[in-house]
């Protein structure tokens, strides 16, 4: 099978268009808008084509390879998971229970109200900033609207994700925004056809 990366404009417009082959690797090592983005590994992702189609590998980049969601669709978060508004790189833990010390003493604190995790704000290679707790009812994040607000960001939609529990898991979904909601892929993930691809500071459409 063969396909294409479109590059997507900053305006809406479609740029260039880039063959995959039955397997091809993106990075700074490779041609065109590739070689200038700084934010690009040098060997960033591979796209392979398999059977069932498209699967893309993250090559161990740095700042990773993130798919577009589809609106009003829920996907789980796990332990890790890390994903996009916007500028914003969000990354969502678990909330552990506390654990005695060694010796079995217990840890004081406050108790826990129901919180089933946290998200924490990316602002560098392993560095956070502000992090917020999800309550039970879960939480809205957007520009103008919602629980976490970034209101300088003006790539956030006024109201454009919703974090929440369901069945003993945790969800994110997209409420409806003009920019988009990112996963960064972990490892591989499928590739469907149409699909949008943040990498580095560019975004594609896939085809094939």
């Amino acid at each position: 099978m063969r396909g294409a990366l479109v590059l997507i404009r900053p305006d809406g417009s479609e740029g260039d268009s880039f063959p995959l082959g039955p397997a091809t690797t993106i990075g700074r090592e490779t041609a065109g808008p590739f070689a200038s983005d700084a934010y690009l590994s040098p060997q960033h992702a591979r796209f392979e084509f398999g059977s069932d189609g498209l699967v893309v590998k993250d090559l161990g980049s740095l700042n990773g390879v993130f798919i577009r969601i589809a609106p009003d669709a829920p996907i789980e978060l796990s332990n890790g998971s890390t994903f996009r508004i916007g500028q914003e790189i969000l990354y969502f833990e678990e909330m552990p229970e506390p654990q005695p010390g060694p010796d079995g003493t217990e840890r004081m604190g406050s108790p826990n109200p129901g919180f089933v995790g946290r998200i924490r704000l990316v602002i560098g290679r392993d560095t956070y900033g502000n992090s917020y707790c999800i309550p039970p009812e879960g939480l809205h994040l957007g520009r103008e609207r919602g629980d976490i607000i970034f209101p300088e960001d003006g790539y956030v939609s006024g109201l454009h994700c919703r974090i929440h529990p369901e069945g003993g898991k945790v969800f994110l979904t997209d409420v409806g925004s003009s920019n988009g909601t990112f996963v960064r892929v972990r490892g591989e993930a499928p590739v469907a056809t149409g699909s949008t691809l943040l990498m580095g500071m560019q975004l594609f459409r896939v085809e094939y």
